[in-house]
């Protein structure tokens, strides 16, 4: 049997256990996010605001007045991703460019009080997609997803184990 193994203190993997999609937690990962991205974009789509919108969006209601260099890592963009979203949200009246006080080649991006009022409205799609997409689903087995993925996401981006 092909059996393959990433570290030595780990149990080797048959490699054909992944060759059914459905047995991929990649492939299951993404065609749920492709799922919950449909969702959702088709309720944010009446308020004028596109997918790539709304991952900034949310960004910066979290932490609002932040470079063009840290919106782009906190949606896990590159920068020359990001400039054309900037300018759309900039076209759609939802932030505002600013140059940093403190350093002139930084580019500092507001959102408006159109944006900030869109939070209230546009959130409530998150949880309702969550309820859809989580319905008949026991709350526990919910939480070990939820711990499982942020194990996978952790053991894949690199990121410290806290």
């Amino acid at each position: 049997m092909d059996q393959r193994s990433s570290s030595p203190d780990q149990r080797p993997v048959p490699a054909d256990d992944f060759t059914d999609p459905m047995r991929s937690i990649g492939y299951l990962c993404r065609i749920n996010f492709r799922l919950f991205a449909s969702e959702l974009q088709s309720r944010l789509a009446s308020h004028g605001v596109s997918s790539g919108q709304w991952r900034s969006l949310r960004v910066l209601w979290e932490e609002d007045d932040i470079t063009q260099r840290e919106l782009s890592e906190r949606v896990g963009a590159k920068e020359a991703t990001t400039v054309p979203m900037i300018r759309s949200l900039e076209k759609s009246g939802f932030i505002v460019r600013r140059e940093d006080p403190h350093d002139r080649r930084k580019v500092r991006i507001v959102l408006t009080p159109k944006a900030r009022a869109l939070r209230k409205k546009l959130m409530p799609y998150v949880a309702e997609v969550n309820r859809l997409a989580t319905t008949d689903i026991d709350p526990e087995e919910l939480e070990i997803t939820r711990r499982v993925l942020a194990t996978i996401w952790h053991n894949l981006s690199g990121q410290e184990r806290g």
